[in-house]
């Protein structure tokens, strides 16, 4: 049984940066695609960023430059970096995986998500 769950989410100030943490079980890392995205309060989810097996990465536009996704396949983990946070960052942030590997790293697509972690961004 897949399980993620999430965590190092936390109110920052504007151009802080927080790591986000998804511990995974019940399925092998090297053998899923992997990301994360996240949903802001009344608009529709946003893939964020993906990885591959091999560790090739993909991002959003909005956020290139300023997250960088990572894992550890010992412990099973995935991560997200985030840095020079601004409001608009403001939202829950959702790790995901697939076994489905046609077209990873990708932002969408994907069967299994956690529970997520709140990130709040203030001014």
């Amino acid at each position: 049984q897949v399980q993620l769950v999430e965590s190092g989410g936390g109110s920052v100030q504007v151009g802080g940066s927080l790591r986000l943490s998804c511990a995974g079980s019940g399925f092998s890392f090297s053998r899923y695609c992997m990301g994360w995205f996240r949903q802001a309060s009344g608009k529709e989810r946003e893939g964020v960023a993906g990885i591959d097996s091999s560790g090739t990465t993909v991002y959003a536009a909005s956020v290139k430059g300023r997250f960088t996704v990572s894992k550890d396949n010992a412990k099973n983990t995935l991560y997200l970096q985030i840095n020079n946070l601004s409001p608009e960052d403001t939202a829950m942030y959702y790790c995901w995986a697939d076994p489905f590997l046609a077209g990873c790293p990708r932002l969408s697509g994907y069967n299994f998500e956690g529970q997520g972690t709140q990130v709040i961004v203030s001014s």
